[in-house]
């Protein structure tokens, strides 16, 4: 039985210039997170597909880049107002491509829709430049412009889909971009719905394109001279390959990568926030498969074991299960490669001495056929071991203690990655003090939610380069240009 007639979902396709194509080099078979059984068949994209795609986005840039902004911003309004009347079904494709509970997978669609309609925002008021003289009406007058690179390759990966998509597209569209997409084979479900609905907004036909595939796809697609600027979101593996085929031309590039952020929790916090957000982040928020997440906790000593306690309290509370079900809070991660990932570093984390709190095997009984993995707590964890300096990519959480200020931000810094770093304190002097030398490319206080649209999201070393969100994630599909024109 296929995907479609099982929840309603469009069958996974390619999209090159307007055309939904359902044949590939070859078929994937998507599996079932929560199953393990087969989902459907999506086409693999072949070279010469990804090259069609490239000359449509091309062939589309010309008059999408001279669209008037007022015109691009009503078609991106548009596709906001259709993802939020399809919230559901966006939802279900996210659910099905890698097994997000109900509850994670409507917050993202809610959160995608926001990225939308701040960027269309921005559409007719993009910034212009700057206006200069020299030597007055004897000299020259000059103004920089800011214009659009062409076309756009964006590779994007498996853990949100329909973010990374709102992460990207709005801002590349908004400045007059087009862009040739290369989602994972793992969620080919929400990039098809997607493409629907710019379909149904009246966005032209080749400013979008989708081309699932592997890493044949993705490198046809970052070496092909008409890309003029690469968005990548994954791991340092695929972007290190990026990297080098990139440097081959000089080609600019954004990379959103990984992260192993420190969540610094002092003593005087407010004990019961921190452990809510503490459990809910590493292990509620996607099972612990995002990039941002707060994977390293640090623990003031005189409040440690009380605060593993209720940490581990919280994390065996949260509903393990079917990821459509209203209470799952926890679903399963993303495919069996995952699952040995994980089972390989708990195994290590036992090796180097750590101690297990809670969790630490897979999910048996009823979820055995999924690929489910509990929260997972090691305490008293080696700061140069692996579980604190690799990224899991799953529910596993590792706590290390500290004695002072300076000691935990020693160890939050302590590590190849830069993209989040987490404080609960009551000093507010001490939130400032820390927000300052971490080495990150986003703080937050107390709880407080970054991921916001109208904010920056980029990281430092090892998490990337670039921004993505506010008017810095604008400005990253810009090129500049300076004009000079005599005034005599």
């Amino acid at each position: 039985m296929s995907l479609e007639t099982v929840v309603g979902l469009p069958t996974p396709a390619l999209v090159v210039d307007g055309q939904q194509i359902r044949e590939g080099q070859q078929l994937f078979e998507h599996l079932d997170p929560a199953t393990g059984k087969p989902n459907g068949m999506v086409p693999m994209a072949s070279i010469e597909q990804v090259d069609a795609a490239v000359l449509a986005a091309h062939q589309a840039f010309d008059s999408w880049r001279r669209l008037p902004g007022a015109q691009r911003a009503r078609l991106l309004f548009r596709l906001a107002e259709l993802m939020e009347e399809r919230a559901p079904l966006l939802a279900e494709a996210n659910r099905a491509d890698n097994g997000a509970p109900k509850s994670t997978a409507s917050n993202m669609v809610a959160a995608a829709v926001d990225w939308v309609r701040y960027y269309a925002g921005w559409a007719d008021k993009l910034p212009l430049g700057r206006v200069s003289s020299n030597g007055g009406a004897g000299g020259s007058l000059g103004h920089t412009l800011r214009q659009p690179y062409g076309v756009i390759g964006a590779v994007i990966t498996w853990n949100a889909p329909v973010m990374s998509l709102a992460m990207k597209v709005p801002a590349a569209l908004a400045a007059g971009n087009t862009m040739v997409i290369k989602p994972s084979e793992l969620t080919p479900f929400t990039p098809t719905v997607f493409a629907q609905l710019v379909q149904e907004a009246g966005i032209p036909d080749g400013v979008i394109n989708i081309v699932t595939g592997g890493a044949e796809a993705g490198a046809a697609l970052v070496e092909h001279p008409l890309v003029k600027k690469i968005t990548f979101t994954g791991g340092p593996v695929t972007a290190r390959a990026i990297a080098r085929s990139c440097a081959e031309t000089f080609k600019p590039m954004i990379l959103e990568l990984g992260g192993k952020s420190a969540n610094i929790v002092f003593d005087d916090a407010d004990l019961e926030k921190a452990a809510g957000h503490a459990a809910f982040l590493a292990f509620g928020m996607m099972s612990g498969q995002a990039c941002a997440l707060p994977t390293r906790l640090l623990v003031q000593r005189g409040v440690y074991e009380q605060f593993i306690r209720m940490v581990q309290s919280i994390a065996e509370s949260f509903p393990l299960g079917d990821p459509a079900g209203d209470y799952t809070l926890c679903g399963p991660v993303v495919s069996q490669q995952a699952i040995d990932r994980i089972q390989s570093m708990v195994a290590q984390a036992h090796t180097d001495g750590a101690r297990l709190v809670t969790g630490g095997k897979r999910a048996e009984g009823e979820l055995a056929e999924g690929y489910f993995y509990p929260p997972t707590i090691f305490a008293d964890v080696d700061p140069a071991s692996q579980l604190a300096q690799e990224e899991v990519f799953g529910p596993v959480l590792a706590v290390i203690p500290f004695e002072d200020e300076a000691e935990a931000l020693a160890l939050a810094n302590d590590t190849q990655y830069g993209l989040s770093g987490y404080v609960w304190t009551a000093d507010l002097g001490r939130g400032l003090r820390l927000s300052e030398e971490l080495v990150t490319g986003e703080v937050a206080v107390n709880g407080a939610f970054n991921a916001t649209a109208e904010r920056p999201f980029g990281g430092i070393g090892h998490s990337g380069i670039g921004n993505e969100g506010g008017l810095e994630g604008l400005e990253e599909f810009f090129w500049t240009k300076s004009v000079g024109i005599s005034t005599h």
